[in-house]
C-alpha cells in the first residue's frame, strides 16, 4: 500500500500526476534548475484553493508560497 505524507491525504496520486503533467505549460526559461518540483508547487495551489488561507500559510512542503503564488499567477494571466 502507498504511504501519504501526513497532511498530504488530498495530494495529486501518481496515476492523477502522469494525467496531468503532460497538460501544463512547459517553461521557457533557460536557467538553473528550479527547488521545487511542478508537482509540489501544484499541490501547493491545490491545497490553497482548497483551504481558502492568505497565501504566506502554504505549508512550506509544497514549497515557498512566493513560487506557489507565482505559479498560480501564471496560470491566471494566461487565461484572461
Amino acid at each position: 500500500m502507498a504511504r501519504v505524507a501526513m497532511g498530504a491525504r488530498k495530494d495529486l496520486t501518481d496515476r492523477q500526476w502522469r494525467v496531468l503533467a503532460p497538460l501544463l505549460p512547459r517553461s521557457k526559461r533557460l536557467s538553473r534548475p528550479r527547488k521545487w518540483t511542478r508537482r509540489q508547487l501544484v499541490d501547493g495551489v491545490r491545497w490553497r484553493e482548497r483551504a481558502g488561507t492568505p497565501w504566506r500559510d502554504v505549508p512550506e512542503r509544497y514549497g515557498h508560497w512566493q513560487s506557489v503564488y507565482a505559479l498560480f499567477r501564471c496560470w491566471h494571466c494566461v487565461e484572461m
